[in-house]
C-alpha cells in the first residue's frame, strides 16, 4: 500500500471533497482523482462515494488504520533523520498543562545559565499530543502526565520507539468548592463521589473515563467541558460550583474558594513523565540527562 496514496485518501476523506484535498496537498484534482482510483484498485474495494464524496464502509475500516500507519512512517523518518542530522541547539519540548514541574523550569533555567545561546521552545500542549509529536520529532523532548498507580509507568499511546523516564509523583485530591458539604472531610474514596457532578476537563484533570476504570464504577457525569489548557481557569469553574476535579494536590494548594481533599481509596497518584526519542542528542539529550539527575 503506497503511502503517498494512502495520505491522498484521508486528505480527501477529512475535506470531503476532491478539490478541496487537491488544495491542501498541492496537487491538481485530476492527480488526486488517479490517486484514489490507484488505492482502491490496489485493495480491490471502493473507498469513496463520490456524490457526496464520504467514506464507504470499507473506507471507514481504512481511515481507523491509516492514523497509526501514517504515523509510525512519520515517526520512522523522524528517527532516522535524528541519526543523521548534525545535533542543534534548538530545543522544542512540549509539555502537558499538569506537568510543568519545578523539576522542569528549574533544570531549563540552570542549562540555560550554562548554555545562554540555547534557542528553547516551551509548548503547552493536550495529552495526546505530547507522545505523536515527540515520535514524529516536531517536539525534542515532551512531559506528560496522567494518573497511575505509585511506581507505575503511564499507559501512552504507541506511537513509535520512545524512551520515557519518571520525573516527579505526588499525591492526588479531589478539588471541592470550600461550601461543599465534603469539603472538611480528611480524605475521601473516589468512589463516594461517583454521583457528583463532574467537570470533564481531558487535558487539564484526570479525565473522567479514568475515574471509572480506576474506581470500577459508573457515574462520574460531566456538567460542564473545559477543553481549555489553563489550569486557573478549571480553578475557577471550581470554586464557582460548576463541578469537580481530580488533581495533583499541589496544584490545588492555597486555591481561594477550593478545599483540597485527598484520595485515601484506590491508592493512586499524579505522575509526571519525560519523553524523547531513543536516538536523542545534542542539546536536547543533555537536557534530558538534567532532568534525569534531577529527579535522583
Amino acid at each position: 500500500m503506497d503511502p503517498h496514496l494512502l495520505r491522498t485518501f484521508v486528505a480527501v476523506a477529512r475535506c470531503g471533497s476532491f478539490s478541496e484535498a487537491a488544495r491542501e496537498l498541492g496537487y491538481t484534482q485530476s492527480a488526486v482523482s488517479q490517486h484514489i482510483a490507484a488505492l482502491e484498485s490496489d485493495l480491490g474495494a471502493v473507498l469513496l462515494q463520490r456524490r457526496p464524496v464520504s467514506p464507504t464502509g470499507v473506507g471507514i475500516r481504512l481511515l481507523e488504520h491509516a492514523g497509526p500507519l501514517l504515523l509510525r512512517l512519520d515517526a520512522a523518518r523522524a528517527d532516522i533523520a535524528r541519526l543523521t542530522a548534525a545535533p542543534a541547539a534548538r530545543i522544542v519540548i512540549g509539555v502537558s498543562p499538569l506537568a510543568m514541574t519545578p523539576q522542569l523550569t528549574g533544570t531549563l533555567a540552570d542549562m540555560r545559565q550554562k548554555q545562554p545561546l540555547w534557542d528553547v521552545t516551551v509548548r503547552v500542549l493536550g495529552r495526546a499530543a505530547i507522545a505523536r509529536e515527540v515520535a514524529s520529532a516536531a517536539l525534542d523532548l515532551g512531559l506528560v502526565d496522567g494518573m497511575a498507580a505509585p511506581n507505575d509507568p503511564l499507559h501512552l499511546p504507541d506511537v513509535g520507539p520512545l524512551t520515557a523516564m519518571a520525573i516527579t509523583e505526588q499525591p492526588l485530591a479531589l478539588a471541592l468548592p470550600a461550601q461543599h458539604p465534603l469539603a472538611g472531610r480528611a480524605s475521601l474514596r473516589l468512589v463516594d463521589l461517583a454521583d457528583a457532578r463532574w467537570i470533564d476537563a481531558p487535558d487539564t484533570a484526570i479525565p473522567l473515563a479514568q475515574l471509572r476504570t480506576a474506581s470500577g464504577a459508573g457515574g462520574y457525569r460531566a456538567s460542564l467541558r473545559y477543553e481549555g489548557t489553563d489550569v486557573r481557569g478549571l480553578l475557577a469553574l471550581t470554586a464557582a460550583g460548576q463541578g469537580l476535579a481530580l488533581l495533583p494536590q499541589s496544584t490545588i494548594a492555597n486555591t481561594p474558594g477550593i478545599n483540597a481533599v485527598p484520595v485515601s481509596a484506590p491508592r493512586l497518584v499524579h505522575r509526571t513523565e519525560a519523553l524523547h526519542s531513543s536516538t536523542l542528542d545534542g542539546p536536547p539529550a543533555l537536557l534530558a540527562a538534567a532532568l534525569t539527575a534531577a529527579t535522583e
